[in-house]
């Protein structure tokens, strides 16, 4: 945690807290104040073995909370030595705990530490007789002491106490322990708030490559490695050409082995896999963070509904402004508009392109489309400034959910968009003469009828 960086400030900080307590007259080891001298087990943290923790009691805002407690009776410190935070302690842990917005959660872990009674280590329960409970100064943490049966070592929780009774002073001690003790709320506060990018994924597996100039799947370098005579590395279906009867074929019905209308199981799946895959992880937080989105889609899925996903890459995320993103409702509206109610793969959807030239998708925004085109060998959704190429074909196929990468945030077109009045020009309109008078004319004209000819 840079004990350069953050253990001198906690230094400074206590020996100003100790200086300011020694000038007063009449203070000795605790008072009825909660004012502290250079012996109090809360200076006593200072030791070289404890450094690291004396740095986060600092950072947690406590110690005007533990210099109160150490005024009105002794307390035990549980306290992890610096090997166990520096080097045995998870790094999104670390800086999951050193993020403002988690303070609750550092002191919730700091104070289930430290019990508000002198317990030595004379004074741990014997192996046959179970565990002894102390209250913490967290509110409702618990610690359990016990002996382990055969060896005696002393326990705290499931903790070892390596080195008991370390450093004892008139208002407390502090026994070290060898790894940090987190309780259960702040892991399940951690598990919620982690990072995505800690998520284990599943490798997608890509189908094999196809060679465009002779049709053929192309042979991989462990295929071409393979002597004369061993079997296929590919079976041997692969090596059929494809045809209608390769298509993608409906899953399976419920029930099945593989479990393919198991539509919760399938959605986390597939976020993994994009989470796996890479510059879409603006998408994958979004499905994430919005709880009732994914469920939704699981939901459908396990009722029997198929899914494509035109999923826009973190390039395109990125210049969503705040306008977009500021009307309650906006992020899932965006991402309904990129839902399609039909299981679609790079293949289907070039081939309708090319067939049909626009073929307009329904999404799970009702009632808006959208529309897809062939551009420059390849599919184009929209059109305009708001359109979006076909860029990673097949993220995720498993004939429920299909994924395909774009490089483009859609939007529907604008309703209720009222077209410019052009100002209104003057036409002189020529008054339209029926086909008698026409003949008439004619006539009048082959006989030489001047005064006639004035009305034609």
């Amino acid at each position: 945690m840079g004990r350069c960086i953050y253990g001198c400030s906690a230094v400074t900080f206590f020996f100003l807290l100790v200086t300011a307590s020694s000038l007063e007259p009449g203070h000795h080891n605790k008072t009825g104040s909660g004012q502290i001298n250079s012996n109090s087990v809360l200076v006593a943290l200072l030791d070289s073995h404890y450094t690291e923790l004396a740095e986060l009691v600092e950072k947690a805002l406590l110690l005007q909370k533990l210099e109160d407690a150490v005024g009105r009776h002794n307390i035990t410190i549980f306290a992890p030595r610096n090997e166990a935070l520096e080097r045995d302690l998870d790094p999104d842990f670390k800086r999951f705990l050193l993020q403002p917005g988690n303070l609750k959660s550092l002191q919730t872990l700091l104070l289930s530490h430290i019990v508000p009674t002198r317990v030595g280590s004379n004074q741990w329960p014997e192996e046959n007789s179970g565990r002894v409970k102390h209250l913490t100064l967290g509110s409702d943490q618990v610690l359990h002491l016990s002996k382990t049966k055969g060896n005696g070592k002393r326990l705290v929780n499931s903790a070892v106490i390596t080195r008991p009774d370390d450093l004892t002073r008139p208002d407390g001690l502090i026994h070290g322990i060898e790894r940090l003790l987190i309780p259960r709320s702040v892991q399940e506060d951690f598990n919620r708030r982690r990072n995505l990018r800690s998520i284990s994924a599943v490798l997608p597996e890509g189908a094999p490559e196809v060679d465009p100039r002779t049709n053929r799947l192309k042979k991989s370098a462990a295929a071409a490695a393979v002597p004369a005579g061993s079997p296929p590395v590919l079976p041997i279906q692969s090596a059929i050409a494809p045809g209608p009867s390769l298509a993608p074929a409906p899953a399976p019905g419920p029930g099945g082995p593989r479990h393919h209308f198991n539509g919760e199981a399938q959605v986390k799946d597939f976020i993994h896999t994009l989470l796996h895959y890479g510059g879409y992880n603006e998408m994958a937080d979004i499905l994430v963070n919005l709880t009732s989105l994914a469920t939704e889609m699981g939901r459908l899925v396990s009722e029997g509904y198929v899914l494509t996903v035109l999923a826009p890459n973190d390039e395109a995320m990125a210049k969503l402004t705040t306008d977009q993103l500021s009307e309650p409702g906006a992020p899932e509206q965006i991402v309904y508009y990129h839902i399609i109610p039909e299981y679609q793969t790079e293949e289907s959807m070039y081939n309708s392109v090319r067939r049909f030239r626009k073929v307009n998708y329904e999404t799970l925004r009702f009632p808006h489309k959208v529309a897809a085109k062939e551009a420059d060998g390849s599919v184009k959704f929209g059109s305009g400034d708001r359109s979006a190429y076909l860029f990673d074909p097949d993220i995720y196929t498993d004939g429920r959910i299909s994924v395909q990468g774009i490089d483009g945030v859609l939007f529907p077109e604008e309703e209720g968009t009222v077209k410019k009045q052009t100002s209104p020009v003057k036409k002189v309109v020529q008054p339209r003469r029926g086909k008698l008078l026409e003949v008439a004319c004619r006539m009048l004209g082959a006989i030489g009828k001047d005064s006639y000819l004035s009305t034609c």
